[in-house]
C-alpha cells in the first residue's frame, strides 16, 4: 500500500511540474504582465478616471484651492503603479481560480473531456481522476511563483520609479532654490506698493491667461518643475525661464495688480519726506521730469511701471500746467508711483512715496506709515521758509514773499524729529540708509535779501540760517547725506528748464547710486566732498 501511494503522489507531482512549468506558470505570468501594462494607461478611452484627483479639491488632490494638476510623478505616478500591480496579481488569481481551478481540474474531476462531453471509458476515468491533483497542484504553484516573479519585477519597477521621483523633486528643488539664491544676490524683496498692504510678497499670485482663474503656488514644485498645468489645459510656467513674467502677477494679500518687473528687479523704496505744503508733490513731478530728462541725454531708460503710474504723471502734469501749485495730497496711506530706471544692464524698480504732510505729525501717525519698513533711502523735503529761525531772519518785504510762497506749517527741523526715531524703530537700520536732503522753493529763496544765496554747498548754507542742529542730526544717523536746493516750479508744467529738471533728478540718482545702479556720474561729485560719501561711491 505504501509503495502504490509513493508511486501515486509520484505521479502526482510529475504531473504538477509538468502543468506547472510546462504551461500554467508562464500563462499565468504572461496575463499578469498584460495586466500590468494594460493598466498603467486610462481605465477607458475618454471617460473620466476615478484615479485622478479633482483639480482645486482640497485633500487627497494635494491643493487647497489651487487650480493646477498634480505633477505626474509627485503622486499619480505612484497611484498608477500600485493600481496596476494590484490588478497584475490579481488576475494572476483569478485566472488561477477560474481556469485551472473551477474549469479545468473541475472537469478532470468530473470526468469531462476537453470537447465537453464525459469520458465514457472507464480507464481513462481513472487517469483523469489521477492527473486532476497534479494539475490543480502544478497551478496553483505555478499562481504562487508567479506572483512572486511578478512583484519582484514590480519591486524592480518601483526602483526605478522612486529615481524618477527623486529626479524630479530635486530638479524641482534644485530650479527654486536657484530662483531664491538670484534673488537674495540681487536683494530683490518685493513689496506691495498699495495702501493699507506694503506686505512682503515672496510669491506672487498669477492670473493663468485662458481662464483668469488666480495660480497661488506657480512656482517648481509638486504642480510641475518646469511647468503647471492649469485646469483649463493651458501651461503656465512655473519660473522666471519658464515664462511666469509673462503672466498677470497679484499681491497674495490685497489682490492688486503688480508691476510686470515684480520678481525680477531689484526695488528701491524712496519715500519723499516733509510738512504739508512743503513741495513734495511737485518735487516729486519735478523728480520724474528730470529722470525722462536724463534719459535723453545719456544711457539712462526709464519706464513708467505701469499704465495707473502713466496716467497719475499724466494728469500731475495737466494740473501743473494749468496751475502753478499742486494740490496738495490727500487720502490715507499713499500708493507708491514706480519707475524702472535701467543704466547698462542693471535695473531698478524705483518706488516713490508722497505722503500727507500730516502724516508726519505725530508719532501714531508715523507708525502707521508701513511703507517706511521697507525704506531704502529718504528724500527729506525741506522748506525752509517753515522753519521759525529762519522767519525771524526775514525782513517785511522778505516776509511777504515767503507768505505768498505757502510755507508749511511744519518746519523740516521739526519733521526730522517726529520721524527720525519711528524709522529707526521700523526699519531697525536707519544707520544704514542714505538720505537725500531737497530744499524747495528754490526760486522764492533767490528772490530773499534777508538770507545769504544758496551756493554749491547747501549743507554749509542751511547751517548759516540756522538749521545746523539738523545737519548734524542727518550727519550722525544716516550712512551717507547729500543735500540739493530745487525749484520744482521751473522744472515742472509750461516754461520749465531742463537743467533744472535735471537737477531735480539727482536726488533720486543718488539713492540709486546707493542701491548699485551706476548712476554717481550723472549726480557728480559731492560739493561736501565728505568721507561718508567717498564710501558710499565705492560701495
Amino acid at each position: 500500500m505504501n509503495a502504490v501511494a509513493q508511486y501515486v503522489l509520484g505521479f502526482v507531482a510529475l504531473v504538477a511540474g509538468a502543468v506547472c512549468f510546462g504551461n500554467a506558470l508562464w500563462q499565468l505570468l504572461a496575463r499578469g504582465v498584460r495586466a500590468v501594462c494594460s493598466t498603467l494607461g486610462p481605465r477607458q478611452e475618454g471617460l473620466a478616471d476615478t484615479r485622478i484627483p479633482v483639480v482645486g479639491r482640497s485633500g487627497s488632490g494635494g491643493g487647497s484651492g489651487e487650480p493646477a494638476e498634480l505633477a505626474y510623478w509627485w503622486r499619480q505616478m505612484w497611484v498608477d503603479a500600485a493600481t496596476a500591480g494590484g490588478f497584475g496579481i490579481r488576475v494572476i488569481w483569478l485566472r488561477f481560480t477560474g481556469q485551472w481551478t473551477q474549469h479545468t481540474t473541475a472537469r478532470l474531476f468530473r470526468g469531462i473531456r476537453s470537447d465537453g462531453r464525459p469520458e465514457r471509458n472507464s480507464f481513462m476515468q481513472l487517469g483523469m481522476w489521477l492527473v486532476a491533483p497534479g494539475t490543480f497542484l502544478g497551478a496553483l504553484v505555478g499562481a504562487t511563483l508567479a506572483t512572486v516573479f511578478l512583484a519582484l519585477a514590480l519591486a524592480v519597477f518601483a526602483l526605478l520609479l522612486g529615481l524618477v521621483w527623486l529626479g524630479a523633486a530635486g530638479t524641482a528643488l534644485v530650479l527654486r532654490g536657484v530662483e531664491h539664491g538670484w534673488a537674495a544676490v540681487l536683494r530683490i524683496r518685493v513689496k506691495c506698493p498699495y495702501p493699507g498692504c506694503y506686505r512682503p510678497v515672496p510669491l506672487a499670485v498669477h492670473r493663468c491667461p485662458g481662464c483668469r482663474e488666480p495660480h497661488a503656488r506657480l512656482r517648481p514644485g509638486r504642480y510641475g518643475a518646469l511647468r503647471h498645468m492649469c485646469s483649463c489645459g493651458q501651461r503656465l510656467g512655473a519660473s522666471r525661464v519658464a515664462g511666469r513674467g509673462r503672466l498677470t502677477a497679484l499681491c497674495p494679500h490685497c489682490d492688486q495688480v503688480l508691476p510686470d518687473a515684480v520678481g525680477t528687479t531689484r526695488v528701491v523704496h524712496a519715500p519723499l519726506v516733509g510738512g504739508t505744503s512743503s513741495g513734495k508733490t511737485m518735487l516729486m513731478a519735478a523728480m520724474v521730469e528730470g529722470l525722462h530728462a536724463w534719459s535723453r541725454r545719456s544711457d539712462l531708460r526709464v519706464e513708467y511701471a505701469s499704465t495707473d503710474d502713466r496716467q497719475t504723471a499724466n494728469s500731475l502734469n495737466q494740473e501743473l500746467t494749468r496751475a502753478t501749485w499742486a494740490h496738495a495730497t490727500t487720502g490715507g496711506q499713499p500708493r507708491a508711483f514706480m519707475l524702472t530706471v535701467t543704466l547698462g544692464r542693471r535695473r531698478r524698480l524705483l518706488y516713490l512715496y508722497d505722503p500727507m504732510g500730516e502724516s508726519l505729525e505725530d508719532a501714531e501717525r508715523v507708525r502707521a506709515q508701513h511703507y517706511l519698513a521697507h525704506t531704502d533711502g529718504v528724500v527729506l523735503v525741506a522748506d525752509v521758509l517753515a522753519e521759525p529761525t529762519v522767519r525771524t531772519k526775514l525782513n517785511a518785504a522778505d516776509a511777504d514773499r515767503a507768505t505768498a510762497a505757502r510755507p508749511s506749517p511744519q518746519g523740516p527741523w521739526e519733521t526730522y524729529q517726529r520721524l527720525a526715531g519711528e524709522l529707526s524703530a521700523l526699519t531697525g537700520r536707519r544707520g544704514r540708509m542714505s538720505v537725500a536732503t531737497v530744499v524747495t522753493k528754490r526760486d522764492v529763496l533767490d528772490q530773499l535779501d534777508s538770507l545769504p544765496v544758496a551756493g554749491a554747498r547747501i549743507d554749509t548754507w542751511l547751517t548759516e540760517i540756522g538749521l545746523g542742529g539738523l545737519v548734524r542730526a542727518l550727519g550722525h544717523d544716516f550712512r551717507a547725506d547729500r543735500y540739493w536746493a530745487v525749484s520744482a516750479h521751473a522744472a515742472t508744467g509750461a516754461g520749465s528748464l531742463d537743467s533744472e529738471q535735471r537737477r531735480a533728478a539727482e536726488p533720486v540718482l543718488w539713492l540709486l547710486a546707493a542701491s548699485g545702479l551706476r548712476t554717481g556720474p550723472l549726480v557728480g561729485p559731492d560739493p561736501a566732498g565728505s568721507p561718508k560719501e567717498k564710501k558710499l561711491e565705492t560701495a
